[in-house]
């Protein structure tokens, strides 16, 4: 009787520690969301579910046609991470909405860029030369930072940060006496015969027959404010997995795909 009861009680032991086992391993097993916007974001990430794949991690991609939807699903955990925009964006959206979302890692940049008709260097710009940049406030911020970043202008301190988007009453210095045009983004491209330059988004380059790392005198770099990135919940950024998931993307097989797939409108930024 003893010795059944014995045996009983080892069975049920036996069978907890199999059910803790398998709870473990689904656990370690489980599948991360990560949210992004269709088209080059997609393309990107169905190369690294394949590379994180091969590192013991499965990655299901959520696609969203829209900036807004993202944040809000990562937020209320629907998803575990998303990819799809740059620190200004995120920083907004946090301001806005009292998100608890972070970096993990950098992803790529689409770089605003310098185009000029006229000029082979931003050095050859003279003396009131006239220059066109976006009049939205986070891209003529983006153009005014790279102004800045090319020795053309200076901005006031704290002027272009995060959160804080520069215009053109916030330069400080401006040496060449540059005459600033503030025309519609969409315009900039044919507005390059009527200016001696131009900071054009990569999106209205690249359908204007422009490309960034070939046509463009001056680009931002790749650790520029603007570049995209993957971001968690603040709670979730020191997991394993988020330094998994990072490294799958910012491993070589990625970084290739990009180069190749988007011949310089999307540059790596890792």
């Amino acid at each position: 009787m003893q010795r059944r009861t014995l045996l009983k009680a080892l069975s049920t032991v036996a069978a907890a520690a199999a059910l803790m086992t398998s709870a473990g391993a689904h656990a370690d097993d489980k599948v991360i969301k990560v949210g992004t916007i269709s088209g080059p974001d997609a393309q990107i990430w169905s190369v690294v579910t394949k590379v994180a794949k091969r590192e013991g991690l499965e990655v299901k991609v959520v696609e969203f046609n829209d900036y807004v939807q993202p944040n809000a699903a990562l937020d209320a955990g629907d998803l575990d991470a998303n990819s799809f925009q740059h620190q200004p964006y995120l920083d907004s959206q946090v301001k806005q909405r009292g998100y608890k979302i972070v970096s993990a890692g950098l992803t790529y940049i689409s770089p605003l860029g310098i185009y000029s008709k006229k000029l082979k260097s931003v050095n050859d710009l003279q003396p009131g030369a006239k220059v066109a940049v976006p009049n939205d406030p986070s891209n003529e911020n983006r153009a005014l930072l790279l102004l800045q970043t090319q020795g053309l202008i200076k901005l006031k301190a704290g002027a272009g940060a995060s959160g804080n988007n520069a215009t053109t009453l916030d330069i400080a210095e401006n040496s060449k006496k540059i005459k600033l045009v503030e025309l519609d983004a969409a315009q900039l491209p044919r507005a390059l015969g009527d200016v001696d330059a131009a900071a054009i988004n990569t999106n209205y380059a690249l359908a204007a027959g422009m490309q960034p790392t070939k046509d463009a005198i001056a680009l931002e770099d790749i650790h520029s404010p603007y570049a995209n990135l993957i971001a968690v919940r603040a709670q979730d950024k020191d997991k394993p997995w988020v330094k998994k998931l990072v490294a799958a993307y910012q491993s070589e097989d990625v970084r290739q795909f990009i180069k190749t797939q988007f011949k310089g409108s999307v540059v790596p930024s890792f």
